[in-house]
């Protein structure tokens, strides 16, 4: 039985960067997971191969699983910026079906909720990446009732806010466009299910991350969770991971994408802890250009190591290992 003096200290005094993070009472199967951009891509890949522990995604502005194929150009030329290849479906199952034994069974995905989401007047991630995504599901067992597809927002690369720093149509740093939309509560309703109103928001606490990045590459060393008043308290609570995307993590934005996405205030009303890993950059050697990481991006074409999509990959097996310090049921 877990004494409650913990969580009692969650409320008294935020949590330093050097403290790990607190245990809690999760929902066993309730964990869902979200992101943008790389974030989006990264999210797709977490689901996947942790499929029996995450029952939700939410992907703006991504595409499907190893879209990239461990080369920066397929992920710059294919996934994103189609030039005459467009995302193959028949090509991600194959990967999937190769990866036996390394990934959970695929099966895991086809009850989960999925929201996708592309805006118009996105020119960084084409349409077609999202199109092959959500074809993937459906050829994975997912019901097509199962999955919102929004793409009639006329808004650029960007994650969708009520008062965000970019005109909604821009495509531009940091990438929280002004839309009057309140994105975050569309995806946790819909991953979720009908949720209370969100109400204030309390202190966002920092972590340690480096007690669960096992020297990954281009991740930093602090990460941020929001830990609603219940949750501290004891409460049985569900897990979202929230992912950012390139040029937003802590090191270019500071808190912005933890702080003004609109996802605590649905925490804190609905019992949902909030995990915000958080990426690091990484400089290309001058011989190697395109070797590097150096928008501070997720993992999703292999620079931190040619195993960037099983269980055991470095961001991958990272981010379950801090969702299972949490409470969440990632085996570990």
């Amino acid at each position: 039985m877990r004494t409650l003096l913990p969580f009692l200290l969650l409320l008294a005094a935020p949590v330093a960067a050097a403290d790990p993070l607190p245990p809690l009472a999760l929902e066993p199967g309730a964990t869902t997971i979200s992101g943008l951009s790389s974030g989006a891509f990264m999210t797709v890949q977490v689901q996947t191969a942790f499929s029996g522990a995450i029952a939700g995604a939410g992907v703006v502005a991504g595409g499907p699983f190893d879209c990239a194929g461990g080369s920066v150009t397929r992920a710059l030329y294919v996934c994103m910026d189609q030039f005459w290849i467009w995302p193959d479906t028949t090509r991600t199952l194959d990967k999937i079906a190769a990866l036996d034994g390394r990934i959970d069974p695929p099966e895991g995905l086809a009850d989960d909720r999925v929201y996708l989401f592309h805006g118009t007047e996105d020119d960084t991630v084409g349409r077609p990446s999202m199109d092959a995504l959500r074809d993937t599901y459906l050829a994975l067992g997912v019901p097509d009732a199962s999955i919102r597809y929004v793409s009639d927002v006329e808004a650029g690369h960007g994650f969708l806010t009520e008062a965000g720093n970019v005109e909604c149509w821009r495509t531009a740093p940091d990438f929280l466009n002004d839309c009057d939309i309140d994105q975050a509560g569309s995806i946790l309703m819909w991953l979720l299910g009908p949720l209370e109103p969100a109400a204030a928001p309390g202190a966002l606490l920092r972590f340690d991350q480096t007690l669960y990045t096992g020297g990954a590459a281009g991740m930093d060393d602090t990460g941020f969770v929001y830990v609603p008043q219940a949750c501290a308290a004891g409460e049985t609570c569900r897990l979202h991971i929230a992912l950012h995307g390139c040029k937003q993590g802590r090191e270019r934005i500071g808190e912005a994408y933890a702080t003004l996405t609109g996802y605590n205030g649905w925490a804190e009303s609905n019992r949902i802890v909030v995990l915000y890993p958080q990426a690091l950059s990484v400089p290309s050697p001058w011989y190697a250009p395109f070797s590097g990481n150096p928008n501070g991006c997720w993992d999703w074409w292999g620079y931190a190591g040619k195993d960037y999509l099983s269980r055991e990959a470095p961001q991958i097996a990272a981010i379950a290992r801090m969702a299972a310090a949490l409470g969440a049921d990632f085996g570990g």
